[in-house]
């Protein structure tokens, strides 16, 4: 397959996905990480520079907070939650999701039936 083909940014479905997986209870970075590679959006891990940029963002946008753990071994933890803006942005990705799904499969259709 040419390398041409599905040339989209994976990168714009980090914000949706931080959302998701932040939507399951309050995590820290490293874990976020982890979590939403399993998504599919990202080749392999997520690097750590691009995803503490979009949590600063929007904890900055009032889409999660962020507080600090300090408890237990190591170093401190800082540990973000989503906010009711965040889940409503999330619900406006999924929405424009849906959509782009249904464009999807109608191209989709054309193709195999033509």
């Amino acid at each position: 397959m040419s390398k041409k083909v599905g040339g989209s940014k994976p990168q714009r479905y980090v914000q949706p996905s931080l959302l998701m997986a932040l939507k399951a209870g309050p995590s820290y970075g490293y874990q976020l990480i982890q979590t939403i590679g399993d998504y599919g959006f990202l080749r392999g891990d997520a690097p750590p520079g691009m995803i503490y940029r979009h949590l600063r963002q929007m904890d900055e946008d009032g889409l999660v907070v962020s507080s600090w753990d300090s408890e237990g071994d190591g170093p401190a933890k800082r540990v973000y939650s989503v906010t009711a803006e965040g889940l409503e942005v999330l619900e406006a990705w999924i929405l424009h999701m849906e959509k782009q799904r249904d464009r999807l499969d109608a191209f989709i259709r054309r193709y195999r039936e033509s």
